[in-house]
């Protein structure tokens, strides 16, 4: 009976001290893969219908992010709100738009080139954005995020943006937000 008893509660401190697996990723390695992360976070209930990519046939998506070609100046500004002076700045974007308004959701995620243009890239993203004239109603709310090089721009209806900040913080631990702004 000893023995049993000395076996179970083994099992049980082995049981009670394992973690379960880091899910979450460790490295970025493009835009597309930092947006995807968070999109895979997502609870099914919290997902909408959304797309991603460009207009171009090989970067539209579906269902999910999508890469932006950052040759396409005017759209990443019309878009996702990138200032066309900044376009130079970044090598590499995505996003994830909400299929059915872009007011109710739109990101873009953006690797700046120099991580010492950081901050005040964010600081021109959110001002360039806050002046748009919008159309067809305005978005409630803009949240602009670093993660390592990476910034992620988002606004849209509250509930959504929020969903989606919380799972982007909770997913990396190295994201800061740089601003969080009322729009309407």
């Amino acid at each position: 009976m000893k023995k049993l008893f000395a076996i179970l509660l083994a099992f049980c401190l082995v049981a009670c001290s394992s973690k379960a697996p880091d899910t979450k990723p460790t490295n970025i390695q493009n835009s597309l893969d930092l947006l995807t992360n968070v999109w895979s976070q997502y609870k099914e209930e919290d997902k909408f219908s959304a797309m991603g990519g460009d207009t171009s046939e090989a970067h539209l998506t579906m269902d999910g992010p999508g890469t932006y070609d950052v040759s396409l100046v005017e759209e990443l500004d019309a878009i996702l709100g990138l200032p066309t002076d900044l376009a130079s700045q970044i090598d590499d974007a995505a996003s994830l738009i909400h299929m059915m308004n872009a007011n109710t959701f739109t990101c873009g995620a953006f690797h700046v080139k120099d991580a010492n243009a950081l901050n005040d890239m964010t600081k021109t993203l959110k001002d360039h954005i806050l002046e748009r004239q919008w159309v067809c109603g305005f978005p409630d709310k803009l949240v602009i995020i670093t993660v390592d090089q990476y910034i992620v721009s988002f606004f849209g209806e509250a509930s959504i943006v929020e969903t989606f900040k919380t799972t982007l913080t909770a997913t990396y631990s190295s994201a800061s937000i740089a601003y969080e702004e009322n729009i309407a």
